[in-house]
């Protein structure tokens, strides 16, 4: 069986009018439909957020990407910010993929979204690929290629990639405390905790500190794509939360993922990816590269690093309290509520031993 990341028959409840679509494409894009071409859709598995389909015309292939259904958190799922960020980057940035169209019209497919090119590769999910297997060797290979590609971000010029306008760096750091605090207070459903005594710790020690660089906001496995033999990244996907702002606070949410051999059980059976196999490296031996690769010092990390856990927790009660209110019915959404109990205990952890 291939490695390659394969698209789907679509989930229940999530399917894309292909005769609107097309109608449209021709009109807007032709380049995607010519007149006489048929259009498959089919549906990406992975992803919590935006949705994403690959269209199929006359052997070419494209990707469409949409919010998910039912949500209300609006500047979570900014096309028109994911597309514009695309625009600029894919100049500069090797990674980042070629954004095709943009559509702005949610009567199409009942919300607005955008096409770009699709990149045909590997994408590590929980686990790796069925039939492929890494040696220790070729598993710090893995991180250090991730590492070194987020890291090629954090020192891209800013000016030079015409993202001068993208954020405000200056208070970065303070507005996410408060504004992931208040996302949580708001998404809170009786069956976790409420987490006052974490926000209150977090707020005591904001750092007085600014730094500037484009940031990616949701780097982790499951976003980049690897050549089919994992030796090199070929792209990163999902744009949506990019913007200017603390290099550091991108990478602390980068870690809030790694999960490694030895964290506690309950961290490990929520995982999202291979990062506890032979030869990963750990939590400290990627913050000792990230340090190297981008000359940044950071005094704190156990605040970013409970940040990063935090914010990861906030992200999935937003979704679990979605699937609460009956406004997705994706059963994968079921267990979320577990998972920030999970990580709110790890936070705890942090702070004890910080």
């Amino acid at each position: 069986m291939s490695a390659l990341d394969q698209a789907r028959d679509i989930r229940e409840g999530e399917g894309i009018d292909a005769a609107a679509l097309t109608a449209w494409c021709r009109e807007h894009a032709p380049v995607l439909v010519p007149e006489h071409g048929e259009m498959t859709i089919r549906q990406f598995p992975g992803g919590a957020s935006n949705l994403t389909y690959l269209l199929a015309v006359d052997g070419n292939e494209y990707v469409l990407r949409r919010p998910p259904f039912g949500s209300q958190v609006k500047s979570a799922h900014d096309m028109g910010r994911e597309y514009g960020v695309l625009s600029r980057l894919h100049g500069v940035y090797e990674y980042a993929p070629e954004p095709i169209v943009h559509c702005t019209d949610e009567a199409v497919i009942g919300a607005e979204f955008y096409v770009m090119q699709r990149l045909r590769g590997v994408i590590v999910r929980r686990d790796l690929p069925e039939g492929v297997e890494l040696s220790p060797a070729e598993a710090t290979r893995l991180c250090e290629q991730l590492l070194d590609v987020q890291a090629q971000l954090h020192t891209t010029d800013v000016d030079a990639a015409g993202m001068a306008d993208f954020g405000k760096p200056e208070g970065y750091i303070e507005r996410q405390i408060t504004g992931w605090n208040k996302r949580y207070r708001n998404a809170r459903t009786d069956d976790v905790p409420d987490c006052e005594a974490l926000m209150q710790w977090l707020e005591a020690r904001i750092p007085d500190v600014t730094r500037r660089a484009i940031i990616h906001n949701d780097y982790k496995l499951d976003n980049v794509v690897f050549d089919e033999k994992l030796n090199d990244i070929i792209g990163v996907l999902d744009w949506e939360m990019a913007t200017l702002g603390d290099p550091v606070m991108d990478f602390a949410c980068s870690m809030a993922y790694w999960v490694q051999a030895d964290d506690p059980q309950p961290m490990r059976d929520i995982r999202m990816g291979p990062t506890h196999l032979p030869g990963m490296l750990t939590r400290d031996e990627m913050l000792d590269r990230y340090r190297e690769k981008t000359g940044h010092a950071i005094d704190d990390w156990p605040f970013y690093q409970v940040f990063g856990l935090f914010r990861l927790a906030v992200i999935l009660q937003q979704i679990y309290k979605r699937y609460v209110e009956g406004k997705t019915r994706d059963k994968r959404f079921a267990t979320f509520g577990h998972a920030v109990n999970v990580l709110h205990e790890q936070c705890e952890r942090v702070i004890r031993a910080a």
